[in-house]
């Protein structure tokens, strides 16, 4: 067991000294939470309900990049060739790189864990069982960065081959765009990527009810991990003369494909999936909203004194008015980004319909060209998504509380440009525009032109 510790704490040693390891392994981890609180940022708990993707992100990238540029970077300077005149046994090397590099990740994610708890983000629900599913986690892609060590002959390569499992994952895997976000043939292919169990067992363990809620997903994991890591083991080259195009015994990939495609019809005979770690365990239905206890007395007594439609506060284009061809660009990219807007999809309805009138009052404040078509593109976007009578008691409580909640000052994410400086402007605006949706909703005479 000495050849298997030197090894180890040699592994340790050659990373902490390495800076381009150092950046893969601390830098970029963090750099992943921060595009998530960038992205989440106005959610009134910052980043908890998004613990299992940031983490998820942070692992795969440390494996399925890291790893494999590590092993075959030391492959193209002759160093495994050297220790293959050592007498030490392969399982030990290979045994002694996955506990450096599992140590390496862990640690980039209790970093992650650290900067995130800074940031406001209250503690796991389940410690342990998050520690738990992240060593399942970081194990399998560790078998996968294996796999992707064997195939690359070169560095390049492997950023390659890396990124051909690193992108698809993201975007289609569940790791980087909720499942629930993603349409339905994209679900179907999440079941066979090991980032959405990945993603589901550290939720659980944040937010919901601990490893007892992913068991299927901890199997799936380590079905997935073990026949990489026997595929990675198996197809292990000591000298960078050894293409893998002549390499014998090439038919160990097939197992650890077939490992993916077990899962993803194990997932699909499963059927749907089961409510989100974080509603799984909700004992009682949440309390009815506020805003749904208003009456019609409440509506009919809004103080419809509003600006004028073709005013310079709050305006808003006629139905007739055509919106010349950069304004039409700019509608159209709104209109595409608006489904998937983390503030428009928080939650708390009352925040999420106070964030979209935003969309309204942020280019009013800035005097942005084309300002007065938006409104009609956020009424329209509104309708669809709310029955009428809900979105005129939403519109109707934010006219009546227009001081709760959190106003936005900057869309440049949507292509907006402009940033106000006053949250207050915004809010003036906001109210305005809830009313004037009331008024045509209700059937009340838009204010004059």
């Amino acid at each position: 067991m000495s050849g298997l510790h030197e090894h180890f704490v040699l592994q340790l040693r050659l990373h902490l000294r390495n800076r381009m390891a150092m950046v893969y392994g601390c830098v970029f981890p963090l750099i992943y939470l921060a595009v998530f609180w960038v992205l989440y940022r106005h959610e009134k708990v910052p980043l908890v309900r998004h613990a299992g993707e940031w983490l998820t992100v942070g692992v795969l990238g440390g494996a399925s990049l890291g790893l494999p540029t590590t092993l075959v970077g030391e492959r193209e300077r002759g160093v495994w060739r050297r220790f293959r005149l050592t007498p030490v046994a392969l399982w030990r090397v290979v045994a002694s790189t996955i506990a450096a590099r599992y140590v390496i990740i862990m640690g980039a994610g209790a970093l992650q864990l650290g900067v995130a708890l800074a940031a406001g983000m209250p503690s796991p629900a389940h410690p342990l069982a998050l520690w738990a599913a992240l060593s399942v986690v970081t194990l399998a892609f560790i078998g996968l960065g294996l796999v992707i060590a064997a195939l690359a002959d070169t560095v390049p390569a492997v950023q390659g081959i890396g990124q051909c499992v690193f992108l698809p994952m993201l975007v289609v895997g569940g790791v980087a765009v909720p499942v629930a976000a993603l349409p339905e043939w994209a679900r179907q292919v999440s079941a066979f990527l090991p980032g959405r169990y990945a993603v589901d067992a550290l939720q659980a363990c944040v937010t919901g009810a601990g490893l007892g809620a992913a068991r299927f997903e901890l199997v799936a994991l380590v079905v997935i991990g073990l026949a990489a890591g026997a595929a990675g083991a198996k197809l292990f080259r000591w000298d960078a003369s050894q293409r893998f195009l002549t390499l014998r015994g090439k038919v160990w990939l097939v197992p650890a494909l077939a490992a993916w495609l077990a899962v993803g019809l194990w997932a699909g005979l499963r059927g749907p999936a089961v409510p989100p770690p974080e509603t799984a365990v909700a004992l009682a239905p949440p309390p009815e909203p506020p805003w749904m206890k208003l009456t019609d007395a409440d509506i009919a007594g809004l103080d419809f004194r509003v600006p004028s439609d073709g005013g310079v506060v709050a305006p808003i284009a006629a139905a007739d008015d055509e919106p010349d061809e950069n304004t039409t660009l700019l509608l159209d990219d709104v209109a595409a980004a608006l489904p998937t807007w983390s503030p428009g999809l928080v939650a708390d309805d009352a925040q999420a319909v106070r964030n979209l009138l935003c969309l309204c009052a942020v280019p009013d404040v800035v005097q942005l060209s084309g300002e007065r078509y938006l409104p009609l593109l956020v009424l329209d976007y509104l309708s669809h998504r709310y029955p009428k009578d809900r979105l005129v008691k939403l519109l109707t409580w934010i006219a009546l509380h227009p001081d709760d909640g959190t106003v936005l000052l900057d869309l440049n994410e949507l292509g907006i440009p402009g940033v106000v400086g006053d949250p207050d402007q915004v809010r003036e605006r906001a109210y305005l525009y809830a009313l004037k949706f009331v008024m045509r909703l209700t059937g009340r005479k838009p204010p004059g032109r």
